[in-house]
């Protein structure tokens, strides 16, 4: 037997680094004795698994001469298969284990040693079979290897194996996981084993084993275990008892639970129970605090079964709020007691009790025992109560709460219906309208059957004007009675601004009268508030119940006061309405008056201005003769024996160019002036002359601007090319001022839109502004910036300073001159200056420097394609 082998793969005759594709079976058999052939024929027979023979040459090729019938069963392959291609059998191997098989042959063939190998196969059909295989390789004279094997298997044995390991592993996992001391003790107290792993226990495994009970415990719990050990072993039953024992960390509760373990000794299985000793005396400090308060609380407890609701405990809360006493609910059901307000709200609170086990503040109605309706805020849990599922409900009574939420909401509602109210007063002029929708909107609120609001009228009577009423009861719509006795009796009950609550009107003491009329109509109940105006009773709003007697809440009262005002702001408000309808049609005949007669005064303004006109343009024509008359004659006068290199006036008048004279003919040397006057008064007079036509000039122009608006032909215009032509013709006047101008405007600026003509003027009276107001020497300097699309020109000086408020003032009409009070020259000049830039369609203005001097400047727009094209 030792020299049969197992499951032989191809490639455990490979050599090292060989292929098997590389192995070439020989095509011949090869020389075999006939007697080993029938040997292992006999044997293979007898044996439950497959037997071979394999003879391995040292050219590398493999010969199979023999494979038994038992590698059918073992691998599902034919013997003649096997013979004919041995690969099939290491197909068959499980990938795992080809290394370590391959391993094993190796290490036989080098040593020569007998081969043994255990792994797996993967049959074709799918199963996994574990196979055993031994051989004995035999070195033959030729120097070929014959190996003759069994293969067994040995898969039931292996999954044997298998469960037993997983079994021992899966015990000692559990043996593991317990926590516990575990000792075997002889019956007379001796400990034999223990096992400590896990345990909190500070004494070695040598200082237990082979001591006794009474050497390690006191005395009282030694005996106590002795006592335990010869119970359990005498009567053979599980045997527990608990002790306390002292410990470094203080004194520690145990338990010892004692099994029969063997002949005359125990296994007693030892836990620290100390802290559950600990939770038990919590759990019964926590019950007391329960029953305390259980019985305390001010919100109802009940304790009651899940299925019949039938009442195991209530609180004495639940006492007070049900008006129940505790021997009358305990033992009976919440419907028995007529609990349930609505049977569903206990149907829903156990379905959801089902299936969360908890309900959380269910807002529920309950029947007290007197009958009254109560609302509670309902939380309830199912808990266990030995063995019987149970309700533990609480109860908090929220009924006031929700009596003041309903009364805010309803005073909300009030105060909503009295601002809608006085919103449609306000915004509406419709007193009929206005007091149908009231009425319409009190009896909705108040859930009345009827609410009308009647008059009472000295000469008509009492009559209805409004009313909102249930189609099923009369209406009183159109009624009124002039019944003097009736009438009286009704204001009786209404004076003195009294409000008059008839909660049933059978116990109303009034006359046959009013009782027949309130039968005539279905009244069983009535709220009625008068409406005052003044001191003086209008009517009254009424509010009827016909369905029964009612009682009235004072917030229903408050609201019909509030509203009875507001419907007397609203008579108030149309009576008024109406006056002012009748003023407003005596408002619109004296406007018409009043606007016949502005008309007539208009046309006589009109005709004023038209008479002013004349008279303006004909003094100031008469004017403007006389003064350019007597220009000529003083100019004649002052060049009359004047040399040809003096200078005089005329040098003067013509460097400002204010007059549109020319210069007088000079006389001969020997003419010879016949009036006696100096010089400098002639001067003077001219100068006056001057600025007095220049005034006039300007009114003139001012006039014309006012009636028919400057006349201005815009064009394309080169700033820089317009304002060199300027300051040449400014230049005598500059140079008898000895001024300087300095230019820094670029050449380069793009084109302006503007009139050159009115434009020189504005340059010229800007600058001859510095000149008349400050002393010889003065230095201007002219600067121009392209800013959003406008030219900004500035010319500025280094003369004299301005304030705010005249630099403020300096385009206005009439400004005076600083140098003359009398004279308003300048001030034209300005305005003028102003109206013409304007004109342009751009700004001017005036900068007072901080050190010295002014900065005149003004913007211009620059000429776009769309500007230049304009016709």
């Amino acid at each position: 037997m030792a020299m049969i082998a197992l499951n032989i793969m191809p490639i455990a005759y490979i050599s090292k680094g060989q292929r098997v594709d590389e192995i070439v079976i020989s095509p011949h058999k090869p020389d075999f004795q006939p007697e080993k052939i029938t040997l292992l024929s006999t044997i293979a027979a007898n044996l439950p698994g497959m037997v071979f023979q394999i003879l391995q040459r040292q050219d590398g090729s493999v010969f199979i001469p023999y494979v038994s019938s038992g590698c059918k069963y073992l691998s599902e392959l034919e013997p003649e298969a096997v013979q004919a291609d041995f690969q099939v059998l290491y197909e068959l191997i499980h990938p795992q284990d080809i290394k370590a098989f391959a391993e094993s042959i190796n290490v036989c063939r080098t040593t020569l040693r007998p081969w043994h190998w255990e792994g797996r196969l993967i049959t074709p059909s799918g199963k996994l079979k574990w196979i055993q295989g031994t051989s004995q390789p035999e070195l033959q004279e030729a120097g070929d290897f014959l190996w003759n094997g069994l293969v067994m298997d040995i898969t039931d044995r292996k999954q044997a194996q298998e469960k037993l390991q997983e079994s021992e592993a899966r015990y000692k996992a559990i043996l593991d996981a317990i926590p516990d001391l575990m000792f075997r003790i002889s019956r007379d107290g001796e400990y034999l084993d223990l096992k400590s792993e896990g345990a909190n226990i500070t004494i070695s495994r040598e200082e237990i084993v082979g001591k006794h009970l009474q050497e390690l415990l006191p005395s009282d719990v030694a005996t106590i275990s002795q006592v335990a050990i010869a119970k359990t072993l005498d009567s053979g039953t599980l045997q527990t008892c608990e002790y306390q024992l002292p410990t470094p960390l203080g004194v520690r509760d145990y338990e010892a639970r004692l099994v029969v373990s063997g002949t005359d000794e125990v296994l007693a299985i030892v836990r620290d129970i100390t802290d559950r000793k600990q939770g038990e005396v919590a759990l019964q400090n926590l019950a007391q605090k329960f029953a305390k308060a259980f019985s305390c609380s001010p919100d109802s407890i009940t304790i009651s079964t899940l299925q019949e609701g039938c009442f195991i405990e209530v609180n004495d809360s639940f006492v007070k709020l049900s008006g129940y006493e505790r021997d009358e609910a305990i033992g009976k059901t919440s419907f028995e007691l007529n609990f349930w307000v609505d049977d569903r709200d206990r149907l829903n609170l156990v379905q959801e009790l089902q299936t969360t086990g908890v309900a959380r503040n269910l807002e529920v109605e309950f029947r007290q025992k007197s009958g009254e309706i109560i609302t509670t805020l309902l939380s309830a849990e199912v808990i266990d109560l030995n063995g019987i599922p149970s309700i533990l409900a609480v109860h908090h009574d929220i009924t006031e709460r929700k009596q003041v939420e309903a009364q805010l909401r309803f005073c909300a509602q009030r105060d909503r219906l009295l601002a809608e109210t006085l919103v449609r007063i306000r915004s509406s002029l419709n007193l009929e309208q206005i007091l149908q929708t009231t009425v319409t909107e009190v009896r909705q609120f108040l859930q009345a059957d009827r609410v009308f609001i009647s008059l009472n009228n000295a000469n008509l009577g009492i009559r209805t004007l409004a009313e909102s009423v249930d189609p099923k009861y009369p209406s009183v719509s159109g009624w009124s009675t002039n019944d003097e006795a009736y009438l009286k009796e009704v204001r009786n009950l209404l004076k003195d601004n009294f409000v008059r609550v008839f909660e049933d009107i059978t116990q109303m003491k009034v006359s046959p009268k009013v009782k027949a009329h309130c039968q005539k109509f279905q009244t069983k109940a009535s709220l009625a508030v008068p409406i005052m105006l003044g001191d003086e009773l209008f009517g009254a709003l009424i509010a009827n119940q016909c369905s029964g007697s009612r009682h009235w809440q004072p917030i229903e009262i408050d609201l019909l006061q509030q509203m009875s005002e507001q419907v007397a702001i609203a008579i108030q408000q149309s009576q008024i309405c109406q006056k002012l309808a009748e003023l407003n049609t005596n408002l619109e005949q004296q406007v018409q008056e009043r606007t016949a007669q502005l008309q007539q005064k208009m046309q006589e303004v009109e005709k004023l201005h038209r008479v002013k006109d004349v008279v303006l343009h004909t003094v100031a024509h008469d004017l403007r003769t006389s003064v350019m008359g007597n220009l000529m004659v003083l100019k004649n006068l002052l060049n009359q024996g004047v040399g040809a290199g003096e200078q005089g006036a005329g040098g003067r008048e013509q460097g400002e160019n204010s007059s549109p004279l020319p210069p007088a003919p000079r006389p001969s040397a020997s003419f010879q002036s016949p009036i006696p006057v100096s010089r400098s008064i002639i001067e003077r007079m001219i100068q006056g002359n001057d600025r007095q036509l220049t005034m006039i000039n300007s009114l003139l122009e001012i006039n014309s601007c006012e009636k028919q608006g400057i006349d201005i032909k815009i064009e394309p215009v080169q700033l820089s090319s317009l304002l060199g032509g300027t300051f040449a013709q400014l230049e005598p006047m500059l140079t008898q001022n000895q001024a300087t101008l300095k230019n820094l405007v670029p050449a380069d600026l793009p084109l302006v839109m503007a009139d050159g003509t009115r434009l020189q003027k504005v340059l010229a009276n800007l600058i001859a502004h510095g000149l008349q107001n400050n002393p010889p020497g003065l230095n201007f300097t002219l600067s121009a910036t392209v800013e959003a699309g406008m030219i900004r020109t500035q010319i500025q000086d280094d003369g004299v300073g301005m304030s705010k408020v005249e630099c403020d003032r300096l385009f206005d009409l009439h400004v005076r001159d600083p140098q003359d009070c009398c004279s308003t020259s300048i001030g034209l000049k300005m305005y003028l200056c102003r109206k013409v830039i304007k004109a342009h369609g751009g700004q001017i203005g005036v900068v007072s420097n901080r050190k010295r001097g002014l900065t005149f400047w003004f913007t211009l727009p620059l000429a776009t394609s769309s500007r230049t094209n304009r016709p």
